[in-house]
């Protein structure tokens, strides 16, 4: 590939792409008016978000959490509660939140410092889990299973609009800033640090890196971001429960779209909700009344296909296509090299 090509994938992929998808989404509402339609860009958005916000424990640092609908949950709850309960505004609820979420990753953090890997993981699910217990059970405080509902007072104190369109400069408002603290991430010493401890958590050590501080400020930052999107979920739905906020199912969709559209990226979670977000949305309405669970299926099944063939994602496959197809055709090669043999045996 020449050098003109690479630079214009390497812009496409970079801030220049970033911002000009943002100013895509941002010309959309003008417009569009459907109520669908801004529904589904706000989805898109939030996806996007939560991914990057994930992105930065997830693929800069190499903290694989499938935890993080704790710090989702914990952010929706804390604004909520202060605002139903005590009458205090969700701008206030945000820091709140997110202070919580912050503290949570640190206590998180210190238990599972010398964890790895699927142990890591497991430890997280375990600590999503608990958290979603404690709520369930704190029913004068959480509403128990049922929830809590949000009443329906529209203004911009309370971030209550009555159409879709204030919702979705909100959520883009939020991802602007997740994406640009990203980049500005991945260009500081900070961000090297967290590459060299997510590569080699030893030889980064010796280099002088301090790994427990980098993994407790980078899971900090994660579960702040990830606290103020619930709570602008908790704002648009009107409505949260445990199953829906603080569910292992949460977390592990957070891991998907940013592991598809490519980890490291400041691009790649969003990406991956612009392909993630659209083909869950068409399978759920194509066979999600035919056969129950069907489309889960096949959604699990395109993801596998997706992470044979494209492992680094989408940002890797579309800055290194040749690489990508040379692989396609390895992969696909040696399967059917294998079927002969098979069928020669």
């Amino acid at each position: 590939m020449n050098t003109t090509k690479m630079r214009f994938i390497d812009r496409a992929l970079g801030l220049p792409g970033a911002v000009a998808l943002l100013c895509l989404a941002a010309v959309f509402p003008i417009f569009v008016s459907d109520s669908y339609a801004l529904h589904f860009l706000w989805k898109i958005l939030f996806w996007a978000v939560v991914a990057s916000a994930w992105n930065i424990a997830g693929g800069y640092a190499g903290q694989f959490s499938l935890g993080h609908a704790a710090f989702f949950g914990i952010g929706a709850y804390a604004s909520t509660i202060l605002f139903v309960r005590f009458g205090v505004s969700p701008w206030w609820g945000m820091l709140v939140g997110g202070v919580l979420a912050a503290l949570a990753s640190v206590v998180l953090a210190r238990l599972t410092l010398r964890l790895k890997g699927p142990f890591f993981a497991l430890a997280t699910i375990a600590f999503a889990e608990v958290l979603r217990i404690v709520v369930v059970n704190a029913r004068d405080l959480t509403g128990g299973s049922q929830g809590i509902s949000i009443p329906f007072k529209p203004a911009l104190e309370t971030l209550i609009f009555s159409g879709r369109t204030p919702y979705v400069y909100t959520m883009l408002i939020l991802l602007a800033a997740v994406i640009l603290l990203t980049f500005l991430i991945q260009r500081s010493w900070f961000g090297f640090s967290l590459l060299a401890l997510r590569e080699d958590e030893d030889a980064a050590e010796t280099l002088g890196v301090d790994t427990v501080a980098m993994k407790i400020v980078a899971t900090g930052i994660s579960a702040f971001l990830t606290a103020i999107a619930g709570v602008l979920y908790a704002q648009y739905i009107l409505l949260i429960e445990p199953v829906t906020v603080m569910g292992l199912d949460f977390s592990i969709q957070v891991a998907v779209i940013s592991i598809i559209g490519g980890m490291a990226s400041p691009v790649g979670p969003l990406l991956g909700a612009l392909l993630m977000v659209p083909l869950s949305e068409y399978l759920r309405a194509e066979f999600g009344g035919s056969f129950q669970g069907l489309y889960l299926i096949i959604y699990g099944a395109l993801l596998m296909v997706m992470v044979i063939f494209m492992p680094q994602g989408l940002v890797s496959a579309i800055r290194q296509p040749r690489s990508t197809w040379a692989r396609i055709c390895s992969i696909s090669g040696y399967q059917r090299k294998r079927i002969r043999r098979a069928d020669h045996a």
